[in-house]
Formats: C-alpha cells, structure tokens, sequence
C-alpha cells in the first residue's frame, strides 16, 4: 500500500509539473471593467497585439464588463479561478474608492499586481463656445453660479478631482455622474453641459480640432500632447490627478504563473512595436513593476480614505 501511495504521489506531481510547463494551454481571459472601445479597452487591446510575441501559443479573450465604476469588473476578477487564465485590467482611483466607501467585495490583497502599464492625467473641458477661457474664469463662474459639470461615475478619478476642486476653491457643482467618457464627451460636444472633468486621451483630439476646449491640465507638467494648455499649478490652483491603468490577476495564483505573468507585461512595455502603437493612439505609458505598484496603490489607498473621511460621497 505504501508503494502505490508513493507512486500516486509521484505521477500527481509529475502531472502537475507538465501542466505547469505548457502554461497556457488555453485562452486567457482579459476582463476590462469598462465599455469596449473607451481608453481601458485600447489598453487592453494593444497589449494582446505585442502579449502573443512573447508568450508561445497564447491566445487572449477580452470581456468587456461595465458598469458600476468599474467595481462589477474588479469583482469578477477577484472571485476567478487563480489558475491564470483569467486576468484583467483595473484603472485608479475607482479601484481604491470603492474599498474605502465600503462598496466593493475585494481588497487590494484580493490580486496578485502584475504591473502598471498607462497613466491619463485629468483635464478640465468645456464646450467650444463656453464664455470660460481659462481655469480663473471657471472658478469665478463656479462661484457665480452652480455649474453643471460632468463626471465620470461616483468615486471615480473625475469625481474626486472635481471634489478636490471644490475644497480648494470654495466652488460648488452641480455634479453630474455619467456612464463614462463617451457619454461625458458627447454632452461637451453638444453644449450640453458646462463642463466636464476627465481624462487627457479621451477629449485631445477634439481639442486638436477645435470642436471643445480643455482649459487646464491636472499634471505637474504640460502635456507633449498638447503643450499650449497650461497645469492648473500655473493658473494658480495647486490640484493634480492621474488615472493609472495596470494589469491583476486573482490572489492566489502560482508563483511560476505569477512570473509567467509578470515578465510578460515587462517585455510587451519594453517591446519598440508597442510603444510606437501607444504613441499613435496618444497612450501616455507609466511602467511600474508589481511591488512598485501595489505600493503606489496602498498609498493610493491611504490618501483617499483620508479624503473620503473629511468628504464622503
């Protein structure tokens, strides 16, 4: 009995080993908490161009799953199957918001981090023929009048910046949460609204052609992408903000999938192919290895609990 024990034992390992050495043996599963077709979706999209380069044999799925600022889309990767095929995108702040409004079914030690891959800055945006020009007209007209000004979601980066906004100014919206960037850029087109807080890449092509008008940037620097509009910092108002866009998989994955994983995302952001292909759809890359980004996100984390507890939303 001992023997045959022992040889169950052996061929169980061995099995084992040889399912782990033709990693992956199957699609990947990519979800995207967000619509197909906004900035998250492109990311993702872009990545398993190069990804397939580097991982032999790999075939990926997208899964768009929106809704709920995204916490529907980080819930579902945090309750999958940890084997490896199923990881997914999470974008910032929305994935820290919803833990410290007590929203979300996940904490941050729900996923092994991957790696950061994008970064969008905030912008300010009205319409082309708005009478604000510049960031000093729009807090004299904020406080003038109660302004309707889109965002993106409750407790998304949007929502927060325009609350810091607030706080710094004495200003107070009219806050309009929509169901994304598309909703938020067709109201700025139309006129509809007065403006919109949001992100770099999803408004600089129509600033580019004249059909709406971004007056400020929240970044410590101008933007390559459009270097005639100034920082908030330089019209006088010290708020800054960035969304990040990285990679997850479920807590609990092997530690040679992990490294599977992990290096992949390194080789596909060092790859000259990619970076032109983010450089032609205007993707502003910030590669952040694990470590270093799960400790962007607890500090993240920790600032935003902080702002949630002197303003709850």
């Amino acid at each position: 009995m001992r023997k045959l024990l022992t040889l169950v034992s052996i061929l169980f390992f061995a099995f084992s080993g040889l399912a782990q050495a033709s990693y992956p043996s199957k699609p990947i599963k990519i979800i995207v908490p967000s619509k197909a077709g906004g900035s998250t979706d492109t990311s993702a999209r872009l990545f398993v161009k190069t990804a397939k380069k580097y991982l032999k044999g790999a075939d990926f799925v997208i899964k768009n799953v929106p809704g709920s600022g995204g916490k529907k889309g980080f819930e579902e990767i945090a309750r999958a199957k940890a084997d490896g095929y199923t990881i997914g995108m999470m974008f910032t702040t929305q994935i820290v918001s919803h833990i410290v409004a007590k929203r979300a079914k996940y904490t941050l030690d729900s996923f092994h981090i991957i790696a950061n891959m994008m970064q969008d800055p905030l912008i300010i945006a009205v319409p082309k023929d708005s009478p604000i020009k510049n960031l000093q007209d729009f807090i004299k007209a904020a406080k003038a009048a109660n302004l309707t000004v889109a965002v993106n979601g409750i407790g998304s980066d949007d929502f927060v910046a325009a609350k810091k906004f607030e706080n710094k100014t004495g200003a107070k919206f009219n806050l309009m949460p929509t169901k994304g960037s598309t909703e938020q850029k067709s109201l700025i087109l139309g006129g509809h609204i007065d403006a919109s807080f949001m992100n770099l890449t999803q408004l600089q092509a129509q600033h580019k052609a004249g059909t709406a008008r971004i007056i400020a940037i929240m970044d410590s620097k101008r933007s390559d992408i459009l270097p005639d509009v100034p920082t908030a910092r330089e019209q006088g108002l010290d708020v800054s903000m960035t969304a990040t866009r990285g990679f997850v998989a479920p807590a609990g994955i092997s530690k040679e999938i992990a490294a599977t994983l992990d290096k992949l995302l390194q080789d596909v952001m060092n790859d000259p192919e990619f970076i032109a292909n983010c450089k032609k759809d205007v993707m502003i890359l910030l590669p952040m290895k694990g470590e270093d980004y799960r400790q962007y996100l607890v500090d993240l984390q920790a600032e935003t609990q902080k702002f949630y507890d002197s303003t709850p939303w």
